[in-house]
């Protein structure tokens, strides 16, 4: 019988876990809670704890496994498979996890930062097609995304692949990371509502979406696009300038990678071909002649899975 593989998606609520072949299909998934309490100290052996337990479960032992991969938030060396700085886990020391991971269930481990492991999972087994040259940007409460190219992750010099802080805006909005502008700011889903309040500030016409917020009502990305959809004309506008910065972005991501697909995912992109093709247009305006003819924009195909799945895949390393 051919080894498997474990993903472990870590998350600031929920923290995932899949096996899986070597091939990338997946066969067992479940599900535990993230206890952040005690400055997160629960989080690392209740990942063990529940690794072991299925195990037994499933009446399988750490020697059919290659190995286990991870994708967790925060700063992470993944050289020495630590985190540091992981904020929403509570997580303000370093926390060992190659080390304790590997003692307590008798497997090699490997991680990287979530939204790498999620890059790493589209292309893998989604949209990305497994090809060598992949961009993965995601739109959620923020910005994230990973660079894939020659087939190996971007980490630069550490923080590669910061896709939401390309700035598409000198001067404008103020994004958490202190500058003005950020990809961040616009088109997340925090950004798309931000971008409908600065936009209805100035807006005279019949509008649903302008009614509701002069009303101090709640508005969500989702809202602003299903009205777009339905024709409401500020909805459409808003909608409009989130797909001119993405586009923008994905023409200055295109001009210096030629990547053969950039793949769209998060919340947002729950839009799907409403949004895709708008960004598409923008995208072919300001991309470089040769990369507008062989750089595809494609959406997300793998949703909750990505992250288990490209977890996984950092664990065929050890497949040598």
């Amino acid at each position: 019988m051919s080894k498997k593989l474990i993903g472990v998606d870590l998350g600031g609520t929920t923290i995932k876990f899949a096996i899986l072949t070597a091939e990338g299909e997946i066969q067992q998934k479940w599900s535990v809670e993230t206890n952040v309490l005690d400055e997160g100290s629960h989080i690392v052996p209740d990942i063990i704890e529940s690794i072991n337990h299925h195990l037994d479960l499933f009446g399988m032992t750490p020697d059919q496994f290659i190995g286990i991969g991870m994708g967790t938030p925060g700063t992470v060396d993944i050289e020495n498979g630590t985190v540091e700085a992981a904020f929403n886990l509570n997580w303000k020391e370093k926390q060992e996890l190659k080390k304790q991971i590997e003692e307590g269930t008798g497997m090699k481990f490997a991680v990287d930062n979530d939204a790498n492991v999620a890059a790493l999972g589209e292309r893998w087994k989604g949209a990305g097609e497994n090809d060598n040259e992949v961009t993965f940007v995601t739109l959620g409460t923020g910005v994230g995304g990973g660079v894939i190219t020659n087939g190996e992750m971007v980490h630069g010099a550490g923080a590669g692949g910061e896709i939401g802080h390309v700035n598409v805006e000198p001067g404008g909005f103020l994004c958490t990371c202190g500058n003005k502008g950020c990809l961040e700011t616009y088109a997340s889903a925090t950004g798309v509502v931000r971008v409908a309040r600065h936009m209805a500030e100035e807006f005279a016409g019949n509008s649903e979406l302008k009614q509701m917020l002069d009303n101090g009502e709640e508005i969500s990305s989702k809202l602003v696009f299903d009205l777009a959809k339905a024709d409401d004309v500020l909805a459409k506008l808003v909608v409009d300038k989130v797909c001119y910065y993405l586009g923008l972005a994905c023409a200055n991501i295109g001009s210096l990678l030629n990547p053969s697909f950039i793949v769209i995912g998060g919340g947002v992109s729950a839009a799907g071909s409403f949004l895709l093709d708008q960004v598409d247009a923008y995208f072919k305006k300001y991309a470089f002649p040769s990369v507008k003819k062989t750089t595809v924009l494609k959406l997300a195909e793998l949703g909750n899975d990505a992250g288990v799945i490209g977890a996984a895949s950092l664990a065929l390393k050890f497949n040598n």
